[in-house]
């Protein structure tokens, strides 16, 4: 009686380890893990990255112009960018809110930096993330709505002079900059004490 080799062939572990859902998965996960990468890598270069955002918008511009069309698009980026930018001037924890310390409002204060509800890096992230989709939104006829573009980009300066005009009036309220540069720095030198005489005066 003859006996098969069991040894050499494929058991069902096997299968559904080099499946066609397996392969995808890992495939999509190498590539995710290599554009983390790249993203980590350029979080210190903040002017690059900014540069390449801006060229970003004016390819985007440009191809709106051009093209003469797709503004319900623009004007709802332009809403997303707006809601973008209050969170970038924004404090991570509202002064309303607070229960803890308060920001520091005289110069004696120790200098806390101010800390956002959107980190900078999310910011222009998410700025760039957006202008990829719209650019690519473009292409299709389908998101290009007929619309009098004047009255959005009137309504969308009224909705930003009204924003704005809330959010600087936060700020004067809660007395906070919304940047650190020009703020007094720990440069971590003591101040020099002075010193105790304790010797008896004649």
């Amino acid at each position: 009686m003859e006996t098969r080799p069991t040894g050499g062939g494929l058991d069902g572990d096997d299968l559904s380890q080099s499946s066609p859902a397996t392969a995808v998965s890992r495939w999509s996960f190498e590539v995710s893990r290599r554009y983390q990468h790249v993203l980590d890598k350029t979080v210190p270069h903040i002017l690059h990255r900014w540069i390449a955002c801006l060229v970003l918008v004016l390819i985007y511009a440009v191809r709106v112009y051009f093209v003469q069309g797709f503004y319900i698009i623009t004007y709802g980026l332009g809403i997303y960018l707006l809601n973008l930018l209050m969170g970038f001037l924004s404090p991570q924890v509202d002064p309303e809110m607070q229960d803890g310390p308060s920001l520091p409002t005289r110069g004696s204060d120790e200098f806390r930096p101010f800390v956002r509800r959107l980190p900078e890096f999310k910011f222009w992230y998410s700025i760039t993330k957006a202008f990829c989709i719209a650019f690519v939104m473009t292409f299709f006829s389908l998101f290009d709505v007929p619309v009098f573009w004047p009255i959005l980009l009137f309504y969308w300066l009224m909705l930003f002079i009204l924003t704005m005009k809330r959010q600087i009036l936060h700020m004067i309220k809660y007395k906070y900059v919304p940047f650190s540069f020009g703020k007094q720095r720990y440069d971590g030198k003591k101040a020099p004490t002075e010193s105790v005489n304790l010797l008896p005066r004649d």
